[in-house]
């Protein structure tokens, strides 16, 4: 696939995002505006819930609210992060980039986590679930695939790699190893790569795993995601170069 056409695909799979600590009212009416380029709408915006309100106040149509819960520690409080999401909701976001208890899993809390994703699923309810497995941290590509394994089992609507705040972010191998057992599984999951993609380059090699374990026919918004925000200027500068 050439460079072109892959930028238009990534832009239309974008979930664009800002989630930092000195992101105001203007940084985030810029995302919204940004959401729409010459060459297609971004799937989302992804911001943190208190945004929620103003987006929906300045974004679009047809792109959907992302907004992020248990954000970014992946902590154990069941009973907050269900708060969290009934708040998110409620506000108006369609999407939900939930932080799994990652540390919990490494201690062997097990029955725990099934639990924390079971709640995830049942709050976020029609709406879509991503869950960041933040795969950095769990290390090797077993784990990845147990915990992997345990979304799908719970009905997550998409495995999300890295909550982008940890050393180690989304990484091809990691990728790999959830697209696969996703295809293994035959449940009909989406994949999210995020944290450090901030190149077409970057991002197309995502695109590409993706196509090649899961076939090019998967490829679309309800199946494969990238989460970035500087990415796009560099998607967009491909396809005026390619022109």
């Amino acid at each position: 696939m050439d460079d072109v056409t892959a930028a238009g695909i990534l832009i239309n799979s974008l979930d664009l995002t800002s989630l930092n600590e000195n992101d105001t009212p203007d940084t985030v009416k810029d995302l919204c505006f940004r959401a729409v380029t010459p060459y297609g709408k971004t799937a989302a915006v992804c911001i943190y819930p208190k945004f929620i309100p103003l987006v929906l106040q300045n974004l679009p149509e047809n792109i959907r609210i992302a907004t992020v819960v248990n954000f970014p520690a992946g902590g154990e409080d069941i009973t907050a992060t269900a708060k969290e999401i009934k708040r998110a909701l409620k506000s108006g976001a369609d999407e939900i980039d939930a932080v799994f208890p990652y540390r919990a899993w490494l201690a062997g809390k097990t029955d725990f986590c099934r639990e924390f994703l079971d709640m995830l699923r049942d709050e976020t309810g029609d709406n879509t679930l991503k869950v960041i497995i933040e795969s950095g941290e769990l290390g090797s590509t077993s784990r990845i695939r147990e915990v992997s394994e345990m979304c799908i089992e719970a009905k997550a609507d998409f495995i999300k790699t890295s909550t982008g705040k940890t050393k180690i972010s989304a990484t091809p191998e990691a990728a790999n190893a959830i697209l696969e057992t996703i295809r293994d599984s035959k449940a009909d999951v989406g994949f999210k790569a995020s944290g450090g993609i901030k190149t077409t380059e970057q991002a197309k090699k995502y695109l590409t795993l993706a196509q090649s374990v899961m076939g090019p026919g998967w490829i679309n918004r309800a199946h494969f995601r990238i989460g970035a925000s500087s990415v796009l200027n560099n998607l967009l500068e491909t396809i005026k170069q390619g022109y």
